[in-house]
């Protein structure tokens, strides 16, 4: 008889895990692990990477789940692998091919190309996402084998560089390419790919992808999950970046004690700040972070709050790790 599974005692944790996200986890699978190792009571991360896709995956807990909108609309960094010369049915290696076609493409087609994506572009949501139609993800049609309309979106590729990979000498026939991409939220890389591919006449399909960055958050600042399993729990504890990581390009706004807790009781303040859109409002004694605001006309106007107790929580966090 198997022995009765032990009940994880959940706890109160506040601030940012950057995980290095494997390949073959979703991006679900791989924050349930972590929260599990954590004893986590409340967690969320900030934009889905597929099982296919690997690298920077901020995961937000407690307090910090206030504020993971954030990065789900920060830039994002990635590097890719496409396979020319045929499309598939998931815009991956994961998908049937079809459609193969003969590959003639020069290191100045890609220069071209490249060009050509670079800037404001239109996509066209991949049937493979997590989209909804009607309550219904797109990939629960696509498994159906129904294709839905979808509205063409605009994004922003900022940089775009497309080389052969591996690097070959002139004579050589390019089969596979390097695609090194940062794109505005809501970009897709496989529909990046799949339009290069058309772009270059051959199709294409991704064969990797890797988030290297998000925001400010790069790929060597994360730690993997099998790192994070083998420490104790004081040291993982200790890989969290504060809550205030989130809002670390904010305008900072100090309040004094009762200014402080008038603002956490959702009442606007009065000062010479000049207007912002969104600032990082921080209390002076004790110095700790308490929300968001905007600023108009001199007026603090509170936005996202940390409570009392999650102030007095992560203050706590924050002096054991």
């Amino acid at each position: 008889m198997n022995a009765p599974r032990t009940r994880v005692q959940r706890r109160p944790v506040h601030g940012v895990l950057l995980l290095d996200k494997p390949l073959g986890l979703s991006s679900n699978q791989a924050l349930q692990k972590a929260k599990w190792l954590l004893r986590a009571e409340k967690a969320g991360h900030t934009g889905t990477l597929d099982p296919l896709a690997s690298g920077v995956l901020p995961l937000c807990f407690g307090a910090a789940t206030k504020f993971s909108q954030l990065h789900l609309d920060a830039d994002k960094t990635y590097v890719a692998t496409a396979r020319l010369g045929a499309r598939t049915t998931t815009g991956d290696a994961e998908g049937d091919v079809f459609d193969e076609r003969p590959v003639n493409v020069t290191a100045d087609d890609l220069a071209r190309v490249a060009r050509q994506f670079t800037g404001p572009i239109t996509q066209v949501p991949p049937m493979y996402s997590a989209l909804k139609k009607d309550g219904k993800a797109l990939y629960e049609y696509a498994r159906e084998g129904v294709e839905v309309e979808r509205a063409a979106r605009h994004v922003v590729v900022h940089a775009l560089a497309l080389q052969a990979e591996p690097e070959l000498d002139e004579a050589a026939q390019i089969r596979e390419i390097r695609i090194e991409a940062e794109v505005s939220k809501g970009t897709y890389i496989r529909t990046l790919g799949e339009d290069i591919g058309q772009a270059l006449g051959c199709g294409a399909y991704l064969t990797s992808l890797r988030r290297t960055a998000t925001g400010d958050f790069g790929g060597a600042q994360c730690i993997t999950l099998e790192a994070l399993e083998a420490m104790d729990e004081d040291e993982r504890l200790a890989q969290l970046l504060p809550v205030e990581s989130l809002v670390a390009h904010h305008s900072r706004v100090t309040l004094a004690p009762d200014d402080a807790g008038r603002f956490l009781s959702g009442l606007r303040r009065r000062g010479h700040w000049a207007d912002a859109p969104e600032v990082a409002v921080f209390g002076e004694a004790p110095a700790a972070f308490l929300g968001t605001a905007h600023v108009t006309a001199g007026e603090l106007i509170p936005g996202r709050l940390l409570s009392p107790i999650e102030i007095q929580q992560t203050l706590l966090t924050e002096a054991t790790s």
